[in-house]
């Protein structure tokens, strides 16, 4: 497919970046399974580098007052999959990326946009390297854009309701009970929209849900669980 120019010059106009090196913005916007010569997967893995070199760089300057642990916490929080997925929604990767029948394609998971967005920030910074400008700089500016006021607001214990299964685990080995275990109970709906229904358990303890991505899944099965052993009253 010939992918119109307009596309690509939408997509660029929200970045605030222009590629002067065009194959890199078309190799971070091809999937897998579209069976090209070059798809994004190398540049996701150099993207995921760069995003959490990035992120750890914002913290470490913006939270002077926070230690190790809250700031990789937060950290975590901010890079999962589903606030990236809705950061590549926000761009319109979900109708910019390819994949193996781009006009018929179903729309994309959560998974493989994060995997898009991650690209996307490796095409960048080698693009801005190949032009001899200081490549960490337009990358910079992205996350901070995207993630800079969700930083300076957040409070210590912000992850225990977005990073539940940290919180649990920790709540776990306060309360003297055994880890958290997850495990996969159901897998429906095609391969393109997936339906995870994972449990954990806790000792005696249990909990199920269901969602897109096996992350979200136990992350909503860990809350509910909180909530139980919250109510409960231990010995």
């Amino acid at each position: 497919m010939v992918r119109p120019k307009d596309d690509l010059g939408d997509l660029q106009a929200r970045l605030g970046y222009r590629f002067r090196h065009p194959d890199l913005l078309e190799e971070a916007l091809t999937h897998a399974s579209a069976g090209a010569r070059r798809d994004n997967q190398r540049l996701e893995f150099l993207g995921d580098a760069l995003l959490n070199f990035t992120m750890a760089f914002l913290l470490h300057r913006e939270r002077p007052d926070w230690q190790e642990g809250s700031m990789s916490k937060l950290r975590g929080v901010l890079v999962r999959t589903e606030s990236l997925h809705a950061w590549a929604v926000d761009l319109g990767l979900d109708h910019a990326l390819k994949a193996t029948h781009p006009r018929k394609a179903p729309p994309m998971g959560p998974k493989p946009l994060a995997d898009a967005l991650e690209a996307l920030l490796a095409a960048i910074y080698l693009d801005a390297c190949a032009c001899g400008v200081d490549a960490v700089v337009p990358v910079r500016s992205l996350v901070e854009a995207r993630f800079l006021e969700t930083i300076r607001r957040a409070q210590p214990e912000t992850w225990t309701q977005t990073d539940p299964k940290t919180h649990l685990q920790e709540s776990a080995a306060r309360l003297g009970l055994p880890a958290p275990v997850y495990a996969q109970v159901d897998l429906a709906g095609p391969g393109h929209s997936p339906r995870f229904t994972m449990r954990v358990s806790v000792g005696p303890f249990s909990a199920e849900a269901e969602g897109p991505t096996r992350k979200g899944a136990e992350g909503d099965a860990a809350r509910q669980l909180l909530e139980k052993l919250g109510t409960h009253t231990l010995p």
